[in-house]
């Protein structure tokens, strides 16, 4: 993808296949303020209206970043050398933690190859926002799938692809915790923020991509 437009023909086409703004919001790795306001933008160009108030499409883009790392993605081999600088970042956290659990739906492919890595079992978690379409997201709630090991009371890692806000990530570590798990530690691939920590849990990522500028 190499520009808004393109960002905005994808959030149509995922949007068609029934995916919610949520689970949009995941496939583009953007915030779920953008999935929205891309959907909105496909909207209006599918019945032709004009921009807001006349103006051009980019004016009112909300401030995010988006993180293409398909070029990973798409070969095993090179999946399996970044789990493995990931899991290289984990593994100074704990000597007996057997439990990795990976943010679906990118999380998952990821955790499994660090939970490889670092021989552990594998957990997935499905968070709150791939139900989410409009309104508080807190009124929903995440998922623990049945088919991969459980928390069971163990000190676990946790791993995803991108951080945009933190949102995610928090709402993982509170399921822990509220299995009564303790994650030491969380890595993902790209981190947007600079987050150092989530609910005191370190956070490490192999790329910060942060945006320096002046907000107009």
């Amino acid at each position: 993808m190499k520009n808004v437009d393109d960002l905005i023909e994808s959030a149509a086409e995922l949007e068609t296949r029934g995916l919610s703004k949520g689970e949009i919001a995941d496939e583009l790795n953007v915030s779920r303020e953008t999935a929205s306001w891309l959907v909105e933008r496909s909207d209006a160009a599918s019945v032709d209206e004009p921009a807001p108030s006349g103006q051009d499409r980019s004016v009112g883009e909300p401030q995010d970043i988006h993180v293409d790392w398909s070029a990973i993605g798409r070969d095993s081999g090179r999946m399996c050398h970044i789990a493995a600088a990931m899991a290289d970042l984990l593994a100074k956290h704990g000597e007996d933690v057997d439990l990795t659990i990976g943010i679906e739906k990118a999380g998952g492919p990821i955790a499994t190859l660090v939970a490889r890595e670092l021989e552990t079992d594998l957990g997935t978690y499905t968070p709150a926002k791939h139900q989410w379409e409009e309104g508080d997201i807190e009124d929903l709630g995440g998922t623990f799938s049945r088919n991969f090991a459980t928390i069971r009371d163990r000190e676990c890692y946790v791993v995803d692809d991108t951080i945009t806000s933190g949102t995610t990530m928090r709402e993982t570590i509170e399921a822990i915790r509220a299995e009564g798990g303790e994650p030491l530690a969380c890595v993902v691939l790209a981190d947007k923020q600079g987050i150092e920590t989530v609910d005191d849990v370190p956070v490490y990522s192999l790329l910060q991509v942060i945006s320096v500028g002046k907000d107009e």
